[in-house]
């Protein structure tokens, strides 16, 4: 096993929604996850904290990317615009593979723990939007509840993003899920 390899992370990421997908997330080890991307258990554990870990890596790299644009929308945007079009462009940090991302929901959507997971990073995005709405300004009150309701919308829309086959653009799909909660609010 090579010790300087190139894109360990991503080799491991990949190496373990294979095999959680053909043998299930309780039955592979990380162990496994390292000889099958050709590296050493101590590679794994610099790169994720933990077995589940390796599923949310990108986790991060949405959230700052939704908070920076919420902090660079133009200060006349109201908070749910402001909110909405950051959402719209969270398709530019999703893997091009459209396949690999469907494998990882179904490999979470398996296990009760990393639905939970799952759910925690979600809750984690939600604050950070929030607090990134509190900096420009709007009250603390209405920057959650446009957080949360921004989570529910792009949980809508990423569901969509995923059992679409044809390749639509995910800023429309925010946009169609937006409409659709603003149907159901009466507003």
């Amino acid at each position: 096993m090579g010790r300087w390899t190139p894109n360990a992370r991503g080799r491991l990421e990949t190496a373990a929604l294979e095999l959680y997908d053909e043998h299930g997330y309780d039955q592979v080890t990380v162990t496994q996850i390292a000889e099958c991307a050709g590296l050493t258990e101590r590679t794994y554990f610099r790169h994720f904290a933990d077995k589940r870990e390796v599923l949310f890596g990108g986790s991060q790299l949405l959230q700052d990317h939704l908070v920076q644009r919420v902090t660079d929308a133009p200060p006349s945007a109201a908070p749910w615009a402001a909110v909405t079009a950051a959402l719209s462009t969270a398709g530019d940090v999703f893997p091009a593979d459209r396949e690999s991302s469907r494998q990882r929901q179904r490999v979470i959507t398996a296990h009760p723990g990393l639905l939970e997971r799952e759910l925690i990073k979600l809750a984690g995005l939600s604050e950070a939007l929030a607090d990134a709405l509190q900096r420009r300004g709007v009250p603390a009150r209405t920057a959650r509840l446009t957080a949360d309701t921004a989570i529910a919308v792009f949980k809508a829309a990423f569901t969509r993003w995923l059992e679409a086959p044809e390749q639509p653009d995910f800023a429309t799909l925010v946009r169609q899920a937006s409409e659709e909660q603003r149907a159901v609010v009466g507003g």
